[in-house]
């Protein structure tokens, strides 16, 4: 048996409580871990309110989190590249990242150097990050738009699409410009008439745009371009079949290779994320309350 924080309804936050329950067995193919830490993403906040049945088939009785760094317990058949006892940085695109057990069917090494905070922060956003730059195919010498530069996945993308030679113009709130700058991308002023002022800048050409943040933008982001296959949004909306603008959907093809691509630079140094907070495990509701109540900027990451 084992303890995970189990979505016992759907509904506020006070419907995910600590529960026993079986332990998970890996299958063919995944490493079950003992978890350290475990990423909060705003995805979790809709599923466990049912917003996103339809998406995502976790429900009551269910463990939510997409993202978790551990110590591998067991591995399943076929698994040999990994040993019990090593420390990995895990995607979980099955969830179960809120528990003291987790079968991974994605994993890297986490080096020495990185803490288990840091490493369970980045996967679901490194995945999503690299997933969306090769959709709208970035290149060296072209301009990219991010819409929601300064958060989790914004931030990845302005900064691996600027090391590679993109100029990117990162939408974000006025006081996170500074935050934007340091990634490598230039701040503009998020919200209506956001396009305005890009083009106020001084930019003549918009090759591509990634929405991080759902907060509108894509029927113009698909004037700017010209070309509905190099905008792509994270965020499902009615605003997307009127653009003609692609949604991004989390996938076994998407981006399998994220972590190896993004661990190693994270651990360098060469890549940031954005400003954690740190909650205990058994505290994930009140973790959820306050991304709710906006009191909470950071990225939260739930200790074991």
């Amino acid at each position: 048996m084992s303890h995970a924080m189990v979505v016992t309804a759907f509904g506020e936050p006070e419907v995910l409580q600590w529960r026993e329950m079986a332990a998970p067995v890996p299958a063919p193919g995944e490493v079950l871990l003992r978890v350290r830490a475990a990423g909060i993403g705003p995805t979790d906040l809709q599923i466990r309110r049912g917003r996103l049945a339809a998406v995502f088939p976790q429900g009551p009785g269910s463990v939510l989190g997409f993202e978790a760094a551990g110590v591998v317990e067991s591995v399943g058949a076929g698994v040999a590249d990994v040993a019990v006892g090593d420390e990995v940085v895990a995607h979980l695109p099955q969830q179960g990242g809120y528990g003291e057990l987790v079968a991974a069917p994605v994993w890297f090494p986490k080096p020495a150097s990185l803490s288990w905070a840091d490493a369970a922060a980045l996967p679901a956003s490194a995945e999503a990050a690299v997933g969306t730059l090769r959709e709208v195919r970035a290149e060296a010498g072209e301009t990219l738009v991010v819409l929601g530069a300064a958060g989790s996945v914004g931030a990845l993308i302005v900064q691996l699409a600027s090391a590679r030679g993109v100029r990117v113009i990162g939408a974000a709130s006025e006081r996170d410009a500074d935050t934007v700058a340091a990634y490598g991308g230039e701040p503009v002023v998020y919200g209506d008439g956001v396009f305005e002022r890009i083009a106020a800048t001084g930019v003549r050409r918009i090759d591509a745009v990634i929405d991080a943040a759902g907060r509108g933008g894509l029927v113009e982001a698909v004037a700017a371009t010209g070309d509905p296959s190099r905008v792509v949004t994270l965020v499902g909306s009615a605003e997307v079949a009127r653009s003609g603008a692609r949604l991004s959907h989390p996938s076994p093809d998407r981006a399998p290779d994220a972590l190896a691509i993004t661990v190693p630079l994270l651990a360098a140094g060469t890549l940031r994320l954005k400003p954690h907070r740190e909650f205990a495990l058994t505290d994930a509701a009140r973790a959820h309350a306050l991304l709710e109540s906006g009191d909470v900027r950071e990225k939260v990451v739930l200790r074991a």
